[in-house]
């Protein structure tokens, strides 16, 4: 795992994009705070631009320094979710301009899976968590099932849990510093 690590922080770094396994499915990245990686990854799912993305981060200390306020709420549901959540939050900072949403928002998820854990935490910094599939088809449910035009697209494809069948895409919650409360994905 730690070659696998290595070689995914060296393309990150570059301003490339990986193809790896996540605490979900199978996931575009790329360095959360590149601008141009980021785009990269939109012109890579055919996706507009206005439709936000996922990032991940390595522990809530990361997640502290990238939104302005996580409100209590966040860590209990974190804590008693059964399974992944990500968690839209108001206000992000020190992210690529776009990736934040029209409405000064973002999408971010503490990792679980020990992968993805030891990649953030070595490169430091956020890393975007797109499903690995072209806007408007269906989410691959395995690696085997992801579209070879994304398989080309990348820079790197992690060697680990290609066998592994993912589970389904991460809970969704907007956490407005109001004190709103809306699920937007069970």
């Amino acid at each position: 795992m730690t070659d696998e690590i290595n070689k995914c922080v060296e393309i990150l770094e570059n301003g490339g994009l990986i193809l790896y396994p996540t605490d979900t499915v199978w996931g575009i990245g790329c360095d959360a705070t590149n601008e141009l990686a980021v785009k990269k990854v939109f012109d890579l799912k055919q996706r507009d631009d206005s439709k936000a993305l996922i990032c991940l981060v390595a522990n809530d200390a990361m997640l502290e320094r990238h939104v302005e306020k996580v409100p209590e709420i966040a860590y209990d549901l974190m804590d008693l979710s059964t399974k992944p959540i990500t968690i839209i939050y108001d206000k992000p900072n020190g992210v690529a301009k776009n990736l934040i949403a029209e409405d000064n928002t973002l999408a971010l998820r503490v990792a679980s899976d020990k992968f993805c854990k030891y990649l953030i935490g070595k490169f430091k910094r956020p890393i975007v968590s797109t499903s690995a599939n072209i806007s408007g088809t269906p989410t691959p449910k395995s690696f085997k099932n992801i579209d070879k035009a994304i398989l080309s697209g990348v820079d790197y494809v992690v060697n680990l849990h290609q066998d592994k069948q993912n589970e389904s895409a991460s809970s969704i919650i907007r956490l407005g510093n109001d004190g709103t409360v809306k699920i937007i994905r069970e």
